[in-house]
C-alpha cells in the first residue's frame, strides 16, 4: 500500500527569518504535484523536511499507509526519496552510483543487476553504464541521480530543481521521464520547480509556495 503525507502547519526560519509560515497538505497517492515559486520562497526547504531530512520549528509532518500513522524510522525513510537540483557523484562508475542504495540494503547481486540496468535504460544511459560518473554532462549527472533514486523503487520520489542548470536536451529528456513516471502511476512525484511552462506540462496537481505559505494554484 503507497504513503500519504500530511503536511500540518509547519513553520520553518533561519536565524530568525521565517522561511515557511502555517503550511498544510495533503498528498495524496499516484499524483504528480508541482511546486512553483521564485528561487528562495522555501520549495527547498519544504522539500527536505517532507523528506525527513530537517524538522520543522513547529507543526507536523505524518506518512500514513491506509489509516495508519507510520513511525518516522529508517525503513520509512527507506520508502522516500530527494534527488537534490546537484547529484552527489561518487569515483566509480555509473552502474556502481546507480546501484548505491540497493548495496546499502543488502539487495543480492543478480538483483542488482537487474534493477540498475532498468533504471539506466529508463534514463537512457544504459550505454553509459561502464563509464566514469564522473565524465558525465551536468544533465546526464542528473539523469543518472533519477536512476538512483527510481531503483530503489521510491513510493514517494522528491524532485528538487530537477532541470536546474541543465541543458536543453536533457530537460526535454527529464521532463519526458516525470511525464513516463506519470503514465505508469508510480511513484507518487513531489517536485519543485520555477518554470511555469514546465510546471503546467507535468503537474497533474499546482501547487504554489507565496508569502511563505503553500496553496493550491
Amino acid at each position: 500500500m503507497s504513503l500519504k503525507l500530511a503536511v500540518s502547519n509547519i513553520w520553518k526560519s533561519y536565524a530568525g527569518n521565517n522561511v515557511l509560515q502555517d503550511c498544510s497538505f495533503l498528498f495524496d497517492i499516484y499524483r504528480t504535484y508541482v511546486i512553483m515559486g521564485p528561487n528562495g520562497c522555501g520549495k527547498s526547504t519544504f522539500l527536505r523536511i517532507c523528506a525527513l531530512l530537517e524538522g520543522p520549528d513547529r507543526g507536523e509532518i505524518n506518512y500514513f499507509s491506509g489509516e495508519a500513522i507510520l513511525r518516522k524510522d529508517i525503513e520509512l525513510k527507506r520508502r522516500i526519496t530527494l534527488v537534490l537540483p546537484k547529484v552527489g557523484i561518487f569515483n566509480a562508475t555509473v552502474f556502481n552510483n546507480t546501484a548505491y542504495g540497493l548495496k546499502i540494503r543488502g539487495v543480492k547481486h543478480i538483483k542488482i543487476e537487474e534493477k540498475v540496468n532498468s533504471a539506466l535504460d529508463f534514463v537512457g544511459l544504459i550505454h553509459k553504464r561502464h563509464h566514469n560518473a564522473l565524465t558525465l554532462s551536468s544533465g546526464e549527472a542528473q539523469r543518472m541521480g533519477i536512476a538512483r533514486a527510481m531503483v530503489i523503487n521510491p513510493e514517494i520520489l522528491f524532485l528538487d530543481e530537477p532541470t536546474a542548470s541543465v541543458d536543453q536536451k536533457n530537460i526535454e529528456i527529464i521532463e519526458d521521464m516525470i511525464l513516463k513516471i506519470k503514465k505508469q502511476g508510480a511513484p507518487t512525484v513531489i517536485m519543485a520547480t520555477h518554470d511555469t511552462g514546465q510546471a503546467q506540462r507535468l503537474a497533474d496537481i499546482l501547487l504554489e509556495i507565496k508569502e511563505k505559505k503553500i496553496s493550491l494554484l
